[in-house]
């Protein structure tokens, strides 16, 4: 047999309290696209921490090219060919393609030659990028060719990626997934992490599932249902979301004509949007990262406050209460960026509940936190959407994002609201916790609330809401019934394609 690029033996990493990896084991062939799987805590970060050397692995070894391998640090790593794609982009927005790559090289060359290199990299694999171009005005697809350019610089043996496709629209997966085809037959390992199963059954050669950090098997994706390899992930069988049959109620929400500036250098205005959601009714709005989703939460929020338009709740304007005031009202909302925004770090799960649910839950009384009660619901929601935490004392940041996302999600329903926006709802969570969160709506929904899901999962959108609109550069589109929408229909809205919902209707 062939000698594999990588091996990993017996791997194992703890900390306290918790077992990220339990004797992992397996191989990674030349030219194979190796698919890594698992739910949010299974020990997929943790195991490519550890080939990356950002991680020291407490029992077991590594052979690369059948020599030992035990990278102390990034460097080192990539030194020895491994390249990482991290799912957040490290790019400044303020410098250029070209001075963002240099600041990743260890021995950068001049920036006339580096830019060259850039270019003759970038259309080798189809990746075209003007390295004099500044990052603030590149699209979520073109900052992630800078990360991908940035590997492909160092020649690598093997190139780790961490959710690659999460903010990019279907046309620009297939152009990925084309340069990745093109790397593999150079000889290029690839090492694909992803919660998109049906992505993995289109690309990967074989699959390795971890479950509570052990290696439960392997599979062939191609000859695999995404079903059953969410079901070998979770070790159960994996629920479905269902819609229930319910009538549209009154008005809920309205949006007339609302303008807003972008709130930094770099982000987006809005532009004119105008929507309506009725009480049980789920509208998605979905757009490539940067255009306005950011900036749209938090002026429905109530976090920033439009000079011009007007937001109606129920009939009575809205437009200039805070978010606790138009929290009270039952009008919630829960922001993309997890940890930091809709979490703080440092808090306890406790303290986090209490951020957001103070008034609504009754959990302070003049001035006063009832502790008791506020742990009694931090409790109820970790139970409900089984959030993997030793106890709801633990910080934020210790949890998964998978499991933060889970309780952010689950504190703003466990408030009852009438009104509920939420921004990436499922973003990095597994398959399991993304039809749970996703049937949590769908319930809600049901219960009469109205609810906007903004989202750049294509498929959730498609399988939850029943309108759709496209968010681009600010500008909201006509909302059309997601019922006969197909994906690459939604693509070309995305993309800013106008027209598309009037040839829908």
């Amino acid at each position: 047999m062939t000698t594999p690029l990588l091996r990993l033996s017996g791997l194992t990493k703890a900390y306290p309290g918790v077992v990220a990896n339990d004797d992992v084991s397996f191989d990674i062939g030349h030219g194979e696209v190796h698919a890594l799987l698992g739910e949010n805590g299974a020990g997929k970060s943790t195991l490519v921490k550890m080939i990356y050397g950002l991680v020291k692995p407490d029992a077991g070894h590594m052979m690369l090219n059948d020599t030992r391998f035990a990278p102390d640090k990034p460097s080192t790593a990539r030194a020895a060919g491994i390249a990482m794609v991290f799912q957040h982009f490290s790019l400044f927005a303020a410098l250029t393609v070209a001075e963002n790559i240099a600041l990743g090289m260890e021995n950068p060359p001049k920036m006339r030659a580096l830019a060259a290199r850039i270019k003759e990299v970038s259309q080798q694999y189809g990746l075209p990028l003007d390295p004099l171009a500044q990052v603030s005005d590149l699209s979520a697809g073109e900052r992630q060719r800078v990360e991908i350019v940035r590997c492909l610089l160092q020649d690598p043996k093997l190139l780790i990626m961490d959710e690659p496709t999460s903010v990019l629209t279907p046309q620009e997966v297939e152009v990925l997934f084309g340069t990745l085809r093109k790397l593999r037959t150079n000889g290029t390992s690839i090492l694909y992490i992803s919660h998109k199963l049906e992505e993995i059954r289109t690309l990967c050669d074989e699959a390795t599932i971890l479950r509570l950090g052990k290696n439960v098997g392997t599979c062939v994706p191609r000859e695999t249902s995404a079903r059953e390899m969410a079901e070998l992930m979770v070790g159960t069988r994996l629920h479905q979301p269902e819609r229930h049959t319910r009538d549209m109620g009154a008005d809920a929400l309205e949006v007339v004509d609302l303008s807003v500036a972008a709130t930094s250098q770099f982000g987006t205005a809005l532009r004119g949007v105008s929507l309506r959601v009725r009480e049980g009714q789920i509208l998605g709005i979905g757009g490539v990262a940067g255009n306005g989703q950011d900036e749209l939460l938090a002026v429905l929020s109530g976090e920033t406050l439009s000079p011009k338009g007007s937001i109606r709740f129920q009939g009575n304007d809205i437009s200039r209460l805070d978010p606790t005031s138009r929290r009270a009202l039952g009008v919630l909302a829960a922001p993309e960026e997890r940890l930091g925004h809709a979490a703080a770090p440092d808090m306890s799960l406790v303290e986090n509940a209490c951020l957001t649910a103070a008034t609504r839950q009754g959990l302070a009384k003049n001035g006063w936190i009832n502790w008791g009660k506020t742990r009694q619901f931090a409790e109820d929601v970790i139970a409900r959407f089984d959030v993997r935490t030793p106890h709801a004392q633990v910080a934020a940041r210790a949890l998964s994002g998978g499991n933060l996302q889970k309780f952010v999600i689950g504190r703003e329903i466990m408030q009852d609201p009438r009104v509920l926006v939420v921004n990436q709802p499922t973003w990095g969570v597994d398959a399991s916790a993304a039809a749970a969160i996703r049937q949590a709506l769908l319930d809600l929904a049901a219960q009469g609330a109205a609810v906007i899901v903004i989202s750049q999962d294509l498929d959730e959108l498609l399988e939850i809401t029943d309108d759709f609109a496209a968010l681009n550069e600010g500008r909201l589109s006509v909302p059309v019934p997601t019922a006969g929408l197909t994906v690459d229909q939604i693509g070309l809205m995305l993309g800013g394609a106008h027209g598309m919902e009037q040839a829908h209707v």
